[in-house]
C-alpha cells in the first residue's frame, strides 16, 4: 500500500483497514487529510478484498472539517474543499466491498458524515456523535445529507439544530449505527459484523450494494423498476448460478469470485 502523511493503510487476508492517523489535530478533515482517504478508498476499491474498516488512532474519532484549513480559503476554496469531501463520501457507497467504520471518541460535523457514509458502523460505548455546527457559526450542510437518510427527518433536526452530541446507544437507537458495544469488544465486534456481511459472491455482494443505494430515497415504483432489472441480471451471474445449484443439490457453495 502507499505510505500516506495523515492515514495509515494496512492489508490483512480480505480486509483492508484505512485508519486516520491525525491525532494531534482530532483527525480533522484538511485538503490532504480528505484527498489521502479518497485515494485510499480508490486503491482499495481496485483491490480483491471483499471489506474496508475505516478506523482512527488517537482519543477522536474525527472532529470534521479542518477551521484552520477552511478560514483560510475564500469562497471557490470553500467549494473546491466541500467537492472533494463529497467525493469521498460518494467514493465510499460505491467501492464494491463493504465498508464498516469502528467508532470510537467523537466523531462530530464531516467526521459524523463519514460514519453515516459507510455501510455499517459499530461504535465503542464512549463514543459520541454531533452535528455542533447548529450551535456555532457554520450549519452542518453537507453533514446533515447522509445522516439523514440515516435517522430520518425528526432526529436530524434534533441533532442539527441543537448541535448537541448524542451518545453511542442513542445512535444505534436511531439507525446512525449498527451497533454499540463496551470498548473493549469494539475490535471483535466490527471483525464479527464484517465477516458476517462479506459472505457469500463478491460479485453478487458489490452489485447489491451499488443498486441499494441507486434505489434509495427514490419513489416506489422506481425503485423497483431498478432493483427489478438488476436482479434480473444478476440472475446470470457465476455466483448466483452456483448458490442455487448448491441449495438444488444440497451442497456448501463454492463461490466463483
Amino acid at each position: 500500500m502507499d505510505e500516506y502523511q495523515h492515514i495509515l493503510v494496512k492489508r490483512e487476508e480480505d480486509t483492508v483497514t484505512i485508519t486516520m492517523n491525525r491525532a494531534s489535530r482530532r483527525n480533522s478533515l484538511s485538503y490532504e487529510h480528505l484527498s489521502e482517504l479518497l485515494d485510499a478508498f480508490r486503491a482499495a476499491g481496485r483491490t480483491e478484498a471483499t471489506g474496508i474498516v475505516l478506523a482512527a488512532a488517537g482519543p477522536v474519532f474525527s472532529a470534521g472539517h479542518d477551521f484552520g484549513d477552511v478560514s483560510s480559503r475564500d469562497l471557490m476554496g470553500v467549494r473546491e474543499l466541500l467537492r472533494l469531501c463529497t467525493d469521498l463520501m460518494g467514493t465510499i457507497e460505491s467501492v464494491p466491498q463493504v465498508v464498516v467504520a469502528r467508532v470510537h471518541g467523537l466523531a462530530t460535523a464531516a467526521g459524523c458524515q463519514l460514519v453515516a457514509s459507510c455501510d455499517l458502523a459499530i461504535a465503542a460505548e464512549s463514543a459520541g456523535f454531533a452535528l455542533p455546527g447548529g450551535k456555532g457559526g457554520w450549519f452542518c450542510h453537507t453533514p446533515a445529507v447522509p445522516v439523514a437518510r440515516a435517522i430520518g427527518r425528526k432526529r436530524l433536526m434534533e441533532l442539527a439544530l441543537t448541535g448537541d452530541a448524542i451518545d453511542a446507544a442513542t445512535a444505534a437507537e436511531w439507525g446512525l449505527i449498527n451497533q454499540a458495544v463496551p470498548d473493549e469488544d469494539l475490535d471483535k465486534a466490527v471483525a464479527h459484523l464484517l465477516a458476517r456481511a462479506t459472505r457469500g459472491s463478491r460479485a453478487s455482494k458489490a452489485m447489491g450494494k451499488q443498486t441499494l443505494y441507486a434505489q434509495l430515497d427514490r419513489p416506489e415504483a422506481d425503485a423497483y423498476a431498478i432493483a427489478l432489472e438488476v436482479m434480473a441480471s444478476a440472475s446470470q451471474l457465476p455466483g448466483a448460478r452456483e448458490g442455487m445449484a448448491a441449495f438444488l443439490e444440497k451442497r456448501s457453495a463454492t463461490w466463483p469470485d
